[in-house]
């Protein structure tokens, strides 16, 4: 096994074996991408069956996004300190057996303790996986092709995840859901073993606890308090203590975080424009796409009467053209940039959101279907500048950190795009639900439009400069 423990092990791996240890990343992010794609079409299967509303639903996803939002940048750095491939084989062990319990969990509350479980293995995968790949991929024109080719893993998911898990649930039931991860990360670990060379950073950086505990608080508290304001209580006190830990905790955040030497989440990435920028869209685009999902699996099931299965085949639209421009969003990157497929995505899911909040896209298949496609087409084109973006530009040392940061954005926004459509369905209002999604959409249009220009590109050098100097300096605190 090649490899000595630096970012310079994988410098001399030749192109075939670079591109074994990206399929092999790319099957960690299909499990997890298939999981949650598969499972929102088995909600309203899991609902009936384990007696759960709206609220119950949304912890279902929102408790595997939120323990995944939370622990996703410790778990960049502490590959980058302990060993890439130890940390991303440790989270395939996890993630393979909160699969197992999941499939086999009792009631809803053991179903969202064993999610947690699942999510903390997840966490350690993507940003993990996404490091790797940084590492393994040193010229910036190969590093653009297989970030498309990682991007178009989310295509693949969401073209066969709404299938795959009609399909199962039909067959079978909900559970079934779950039992398909436990192959796949089954062999992911063995290959992972065997073919991916360790790396780490070459100086660990410092565990930061209190920066952990202040990110845990402001997402755990943000998102409690959205769900369970939904139910009508949101002047209680219980409600009202949720938003204010959430409104106290993010300056706390940045303000320790800032003086810190090595911190969990550094503000010193967000100097750059582009990192900004590309974390804020990763919000908005992942909101809107989760808020997508939920909004039209339960109207599919629930409303249109159509099973598991027929619902799936209703997404396939979006799905398919997600796949196939998720590389061709990569291909145009590295051409022209980033700014023009985010722009491109940007007026495409703007257009699908007020199709569906103005002028009722549901009413006719005709205009349901194209408003699919169109969603499809945005969200195909946004991920790979995402990515791009984060990880590119960035001192290779901090590529676990980097890369974590532009996953938890992706996670915080699937999390606050469950808790706020959710939250708007439950209190009887679609149309509100819709419209959420059609701000997160705009608001991916205007972000691009802002934070890729020249100007934007000029800050994203300073802030690298800043980083790669500083991370050369010993610290004490």
């Amino acid at each position: 096994m090649p490899g000595t423990g630096t970012d310079q092990s994988v410098d001399a791996l030749p192109r075939r074996r670079r591109m074994l240890v990206l399929a092999i990343c790319c099957m960690s992010l299909l499990i997890v991408s298939l999981d949650i794609t598969a499972l929102n079409v088995a909600l309203p299967s899991l609902g009936r069956d384990l007696n759960a509303d709206v609220s119950g639903l949304q912890w279902t996803v929102d408790a595997y996004t939120l323990v995944l939002a939370s622990f996703l940048m410790l778990s960049g750095s502490m590959a980058d300190r302990l060993g890439r491939r130890r940390v991303f084989t440790t989270g395939l062990v996890i993630f393979t057996t909160g699969s197992l319990l999941c499939a086999l969990a009792p009631g809803l509350g053991w179903l969202v303790g064993f999610r947690m479980l699942q999510a903390l293995g997840g966490s350690m995968l993507n940003p993990v996986a996404m490091s790797i790949i940084r590492n393994t991929f040193h010229d910036p024109k190969e590093l653009a092709r297989a970030i498309g080719l990682w991007g178009g893993v989310v295509g693949i998911s969401m073209a066969a995840g709404p299938i795959v898990g009609g399909a199962l649930v039909q067959a079978f039931d909900w559970r079934a859901v779950f039992w398909i991860n436990i192959p796949v990360g089954i062999t992911a670990l063995v290959l992972t073993r065997r073919f991916v060379p360790e790396s780490r950073a070459p100086r660990a950086r410092r565990i930061d606890p209190v920066g952990q505990l202040l990110v845990i608080l402001l997402l755990g508290s943000l998102t409690f308090g959205i769900i369970e304001g939904g139910r009508g209580e949101w002047t209680s006190a219980p409600i009202v203590g949720c938003f204010l830990v959430a409104a106290l905790s993010l300056p706390a955040l940045v303000w320790y975080e800032s003086r810190r030497f090595e911190p969990l989440l550094d503000p010193r990435f967000f100097r750059s424009a582009p990192f900004s920028g590309a974390s804020a869209i990763a919000v908005s685009a992942f909101a809107a796409l989760s808020g997508f999902l939920f909004l039209n699996t339960l109207y599919l099931q629930d409303q249109r009467q159509l099973s598991a299965l027929e619902a799936g085949t209703y997404l396939l639209p979006m799905a398919g053209v997600t796949l196939v421009l998720a590389p061709v969003s990569g291909w145009l990157i590295n051409r022209v940039g980033a700014r023009l497929p985010l722009l491109l995505a940007g007026s495409a899911l703007t257009a699908s959101g007020l199709m569906f909040a103005g002028w009722q896209a549901e009413s006719d298949n005709a205009r349901l279907f194209t408003a699919y496609v169109l969603f499809g087409i945005g969200f195909g084109l946004v991920n790979a500048p995402i990515t791009n973006t984060a990880v590119t530009g960035m001192p290779r040392a901090q590529a676990g950190v980097a890369a974590g940061i532009a996953s938890t954005s992706r996670q915080v926004g699937s999390a606050l795009g469950v808790a706020m459509v959710g939250t708007a369905l439950a209190a009887g209002s679609m149309r509100t639900g819709w419209w959420i999604i059609t701000v997160c959409a705009v608001s991916v249009l205007v972000i691009g439009l802002l934070t890729s220009g020249p100007w934007a590109q000029a800050s994203a050098g300073r802030a690298a400069e800043r980083l790669a100097a500083s991370g050369q300096r010993p610290g004490n605190h």
